[in-house]
């Protein structure tokens, strides 16, 4: 059976609902709670969500040669080598010890990109923004805004409780996996297995423009250093930065190879652009490579890095070429709230956000 042909993007696969204004208030209001919250506890200001850098890494992106057009699209429409920097992190909007387990988060920014920019996209650069899961935590942004509110009302619970909480969610995740399943909230709650970071796949988990068509992107790891680390087992009970002490040693000794992928929608039914809770099944489009991202060994975190990457730049889907927009409920709610999160960031640390020409504003 040949695969599916991929759907072609028209706007009105997208379909915003009425209230997505009051919508995207309410999560900047949240938003702001959580990250005045922080700023009073910290002295400094970090994002409202994915807080906690676990690796800060610069490197090359490599477009594959001889893709068909389909897949030669965007920013990956010819062969030809980028700089990048990547981003890991956990998802909470405060700084906890790794023992409290979350979900995690890669970001991806590719730099010296040409083409048609989205509206208000300065620069070159091609941002996507990914964490370790297919799907979405939430359909939408008004289901998302309930569990912001969640978080910025316990943004300032003691940590003592947030590890219990952790452990508790953790043996939950155990006995389901133990039955074959997974749960998405439990694993979201602080449920998530301790794992080493670096053996994840991540995943845009909602869709985007796919230039004329739309897909789901998702960077994997292909070197056998890394992919021995898949579901590896990391114990960072004692260590409140254990993951990224693990980063900076595996750097320290070993480069990184990743695939990004995509996988393009092809049946609209099974593949839907406004939910973004439902995974896309890979039965009916599997993800396929289309470059390859190199880290070399390095210092994986430093006070440079974090001044130029942790506080100086932001990572944003709806930075990027036209031909990448986001699409769909929770990347509309990100495009409203992301740029008052950085300009918090920005305004509160004295520390402009700007995006970089090249790998040596970054180091």
């Amino acid at each position: 059976m040949s695969a599916a042909a991929p759907v072609r993007y028209t706007p009105d696969l997208e379909r915003p609902q009425p209230d997505e204004e009051k919508v995207h208030a309410g999560m900047i209001e949240q938003f702001a709670k959580i990250q005045g919250t922080t700023l009073k506890d910290y002295g400094h200001a970090v994002r409202g969500v994915h807080a906690k850098g676990h690796g800060l890494l610069t490197g090359s992106l490599e477009v594959l040669p001889g893709l068909p057009s389909h897949l030669a699209q965007g920013a990956f429409a010819r062969p030809g080598s980028h700089e990048v920097v990547l981003r890991l992190s956990t998802n909470p909007g405060d700084i906890l010890d790794d023992s409290v387990s979350t979900p995690r988060g890669l970001a991806v920014k590719i730099l010296g990109v040409e083409g048609e920019r989205m509206p208000g996209s300065e620069g070159t650069t091609q941002d996507f923004v990914m964490a370790n899961a297919p799907a979405f935590v939430a359909p939408d942004g008004a289901a998302f805004l309930k569990n912001l509110k969640l978080l910025a009302a316990t943004t300032d619970t003691p940590q003592v409780f947030k590890k219990a909480f952790s452990a508790l969610m953790r043996g939950l995740e155990t006995v389901l996996e133990a039955v074959g399943t997974k749960s998405p909230t439990v694993i979201a709650l602080g449920g998530h297995p301790e794992t080493h970071i670096l053996g994840e796949t991540f995943y845009s988990q909602v869709p985007l423009r796919w230039g004329d068509y739309v897909a789901k992107v998702a960077v994997a790891p292909v070197s056998p250093e890394l992919t021995a680390l898949t579901g590896a087992s990391l114990n960072v009970n004692g260590k409140p930065n254990g993951l990224r002490e693990a980063v900076t040693a595996f750097f320290a000794e070993h480069e990184g190879v990743w695939e990004v992928r995509i996988q393009l929608l092809t049946n609209i039914a099974t593949m839907p652009v406004e939910d973004a809770s439902v995974p896309w099944p890979e039965d009916e489009s599997p993800y396929v490579a289309v470059a390859r991202i190199t880290a070399p060994r390095q210092d994986a975190w430093g006070e440079g890095k974090v001044k130029a990457i942790d506080d100086g730049l932001a990572f944003n889907p709806w930075h990027g070429l036209a031909a990448h927009r986001p699409l769909g409920s929770i990347m509309r709610a990100r495009g409203a709230v992301y740029p008052k999160s950085s300009g918090f960031r920005a305004e509160h640390n004295g520390c402009p956000i700007h995006e970089p020409a090249s790998l040596s504003q970054v180091r």
